[in-house]
């Protein structure tokens, strides 16, 4: 009878365990189906002429994608400038001020808004941030500030529910002890709280950049789309994960891997941002 369980636990074990490692089956093929669709232009055009040029004219033999990159570390850090700031607010009203039966309503809440769909957050964009733009300060509307707004919406929960669980993570003998010292709320807050749970709040920061610069369809309805290197805040632009969305359904030959050498890009980016992150929370954890 004990053989028969532990055979029974075992099997479950593989099982489970070859779940487990199934993801990162995806993942590797994933990366390898990407990097070999897309190195062959690196070496047929020059890395250099790729990520450094200025000119993007598949047709014409041009595959420079630097305004691009340019853009997307624009929209990101726009992103960041608008949902940084208030993910992280909401963050510490939820653990140092909101009471009980308020943090249970208002955190699932604020969680929710990572169920809506991009195209919704474009839409609204489109309907409402592009006219505000276009008519209170001026060009087309669709624009970097309005790019930027969006996705700074759309980082909140990220932002919102890592920065929240590190300020719960710090112990309420830190509280307890900038309260004995005659600290007021605010200055436990400031001076002992967020530096206690810095490495998880710019965990949070660093993973809503990587939605940020990662996101597509939003990006697609209210960025204008323009092959260039915006120089103020009301100018189109055009970001990676757009320039293949836009191009993918028609391209073919050169074009094609020339958009495959753009995902490459836009993944390695991605990845350092998630190493960064989980370095950050590592460390966090190892305090």
């Amino acid at each position: 009878m004990i053989k028969k369980a532990l055979t029974k636990e075992h099997f479950v074990k593989y099982i489970l365990t070859a779940f487990a490692l199934s993801s990162l089956l995806f993942l590797f093929l994933i990366f390898i189906f990407i990097l070999s669709e897309g190195i062959p232009l690196f070496h047929k055009v020059g890395l250099k002429n790729i990520i450094f040029g200025f000119k993007w004219a598949p047709t014409k033999g041009s595959f420079g994608i630097f305004p691009m990159i340019v853009s997307s570390f624009l929209v990101t850090f726009g992103a960041l400038m608008v949902g940084a700031p208030l993910g992280l607010s909401c963050a510490i009203y939820l653990s140092e001020y909101s009471g009980k039966k308020l943090k249970l309503f208002l955190k699932p809440a604020l969680e929710l808004l990572a169920g809506i769909p991009s195209v919704v957050y474009g839409f609204l964009g489109v309907i409402y941030i592009v006219p505000l733009v276009r008519n209170f300060l001026g060009g087309p509307g669709f624009s970097l500030l309005a790019t930027s707004i969006i996705l700074g919406v759309m980082i909140f929960p990220t932002v919102i529910s890592i920065s929240f669980d590190a300020l719960m993570s710090v112990p309420k003998t830190y509280r307890e002890g900038s309260f004995a010292m005659g600290a007021t709320k605010w200055q436990t807050i400031y001076k002992v709280i967020i530096p206690s749970a810095r490495s998880g709040i710019l965990a949070s920061f660093i993973l809503g950049m990587g939605r940020a610069i990662g996101e597509t369809m939003a990006v697609i309805m209210v960025a204008g789309n323009a092959l260039r290197i915006p120089t103020s805040i009301l100018d189109p632009l055009r970001t990676l994960t757009s320039n293949i969305a836009l191009e993918l359904a028609y391209a073919t030959g050169d074009h094609r891997l020339g958009l495959f050498s753009t995902g490459v890009v836009l993944l390695v980016i991605i990845m350092i941002l998630n190493y960064i992150a989980t370095f950050a929370i590592r460390r966090r954890v190892l305090k």
